[in-house]
């Protein structure tokens, strides 16, 4: 009975300070996205406020403490930008986003994000992280945030002539902050929150007339049912796609991350229609939307916490802050939130990767630049499809080059003495054809050209080696071998490992071409059948 208690009461303890730990990253970072985005610092807050509230209380087993990240503010910035800073719109774009994670959420494709290929997700991130940085050049020399990153690069030269000294110096002293306290004093303080104070109080202290964040609403949101006409349905829903498969995309991240931290497995369907949820009350409150953050998730756990109590407790704390702190909050320089931004930027970036990137395959390379790239300078989703295409050609390109056909010609005493007689005439000859490797539509084409090789046997036997299916494409060239096989007058023996081929065959009337009695489920049984024919014909 002690120890049940003992034990509830350690439970407990780890969720409060994981939900008080996460609590503490996430105030500077919702401020700061809400500002990136265009959407205001209240607006950033409330939403993970809202988001980690709702989707903590309908997660799943393993805490996840939910809120605006990286990705997903780019993406809402863009939204933004692309929109001439409708916010009407976006919330719309939001809602019909969160009805998309639901619906998604029924279906089998959350289990996609496990098979998206590494350098696709550190292209995507390690754009994001840079997109991120060149963002809060502006803000960090004190002139306006733009949200564009070739529009914000275009003006650097005009904000670079127009600095303003005062947030540059909160800027670089935010910088140096963030990226110099030590590491033990950050696992105690984030060393956000500590440039957040100090440098807030300086800028007070010494009345520097800078950009502030100046008003955050401290009232609860009022309740919002975005308008949604056909029109906008249409026009709005390649928007709602892409913020969609970003909000879900992350959440799925960060659920795996936690999966191996806890050593507990959850349901992916369970974790994105939470989310979704979760999303639609962010957007009938004029809220930001958000994702499962990994970094905030990964300090909770680390924290002690076990159970979903610590994604509540962190909104709890956050709401407690901003009633609290509300006039300090008010004061925060612009240029603050800047250099915080940018240590969160390039935290973002994958440095594992650019360590080792010297060992990586030209393919990995491929993939890596063009997600990059795109990110960057394009459109975020682009690069991800283009990333996983890419990757998926390259794989496909991999596969084929390793299909090959292996060949050997039969001798033992029955054949011999024939193959001796007629050595040169290569229409009697005997060989066994092994398809290594998948024979799908991109090994097709080089499998055809092996086998024009080796036309001239006169029995030639085709031994199936692998038990999958053909796709469509595969069909097709082999019923192609068939027929350039024929026109030689070779004979086909086909050797197959199973039924189900067998029946794909005969539905493509394969079978039929081949001939049902040179069909075989054992080389042994097509080698003695092509010996025996050719004893006859001999004879």
């Amino acid at each position: 009975m002690i120890k049940n208690i003992s034990a509830r009461a350690e439970i407990l303890a780890g969720d409060i300070l994981g939900g008080i730990n996460s609590a503490i990253i996430a105030l500077p970072q919702a401020l700061a996205f809400g500002v990136a985005t265009g959407f205001g610092a209240g607006a950033g807050l409330w939403g993970a406020i809202i988001l980690c509230f709702v989707a903590g209380l309908l997660g799943t087993k393993v805490p996840v403490i939910s809120g605006i990240t990286g990705p997903v503010a780019i993406v809402t910035a863009s939204i933004m930008h692309s929109l001439g800073m409708d916010i009407n719109a976006v919330i719309l774009i939001i809602a019909m986003a969160s009805v998309l994670q639901i619906i998604l959420s029924m279906t089998q494709l959350t289990d996609v994000v496990k098979y998206v290929p590494y350098p696709v997700i550190s292209g995507f991130m390690n754009g994001v992280g840079i997109i991120i940085i060149i963002l809060q050049i502006n803000p960090l020399t004190g002139n306006s945030i733009l949200s564009g990153t070739i529009e914000s690069m275009r003006v650097w030269g005009n904000s670079f002539s127009n600095i303003n000294y005062q947030a540059l110096i909160l800027g670089i002293l935010t910088l140096l902050i963030v990226f110099l306290v030590p590491k033990r004093v950050n696992k105690l303080i984030p060393s956000t929150v500590i440039a957040l104070i100090i440098c807030t109080y300086i800028s007070i202290y010494f009345n520097f007339c800078v950009d502030r964040i100046s008003e955050i609403s401290i009232e609860f949101p009022k309740f919002i049912i975005p308008h949604a006409s056909f029109d906008n349905l249409v026009n709005y829903l390649q928007y709602a796609i892409t913020l969609a498969i970003i909000l879900s995309s992350e959440s799925l991240l960060t659920g795996l991350v936690g999966e191996s931290l806890t050593k507990t497995k959850s349901n992916p369907k369970h974790l994105i229609a939470a989310q979704g949820i979760g999303n639609l009350c962010c957007a009938m409150a004029g809220a930001l939307p958000g994702s499962a953050a990994t970094m905030r998730t990964v300090a909770a756990l680390k924290a002690g916490a076990k159970t979903k109590l610590a994604a509540v407790v962190s909104p709890i704390v956050l709401l407690l802050l901003l009633f609290k702190f509300s006039g300090f909050v008010a004061q925060i320089p612009l240029a603050v939130l800047a250099g915080i931004l940018i240590k969160i930027g390039y935290d973002i970036i994958d440095f594992k990767l650019l360590k080792v990137i010297k060992y990586a395959t030209k393919d990995d390379l491929y993939v890596l630049v063009l997600v990059f790239l795109l990110t960057v300078f394009y459109n975020l989703i682009v690069a991800v499809g283009a990333g996983i295409v890419l990757a998926a050609l390259l794989y496909a390109k991999k596969i084929a080059d390793s299909a090959k056909l292996v060949q050997k010609t039969v001798y033992d005493e029955n054949t011999i003495e024939i193959e001796k007689s007629i050595e040169k005439d290569y229409k009697h000859k005997i060989r066994v054809v092994h398809i290594e490797g998948q024979f799908f539509f991109g090994s097709a084409t080089q499998l055809i050209a092996q086998f024009d090789e080796i036309l001239g046997t006169k029995y030639l036997i085709i031994n199936y080696d692998v038990c999958d299916v053909l796709d469509i494409s595969a069909i097709f060239a082999f019923e192609d071998i068939v027929l350039r096989l024929k026109s030689q007058h070779i004979k086909i023996l086909l050797v197959i490992h199973n039924e189900k081929l067998y029946e794909q065959l005969e539905k493509h009337n394969i079978i039929s071409q081949i001939g049902q009695h040179h069909i075989f489920y054992s080389e042994i049984e097509a080698i003695n059948f092509a010996k025996s024919t050719l004893k006859k014909k001999r004879t």
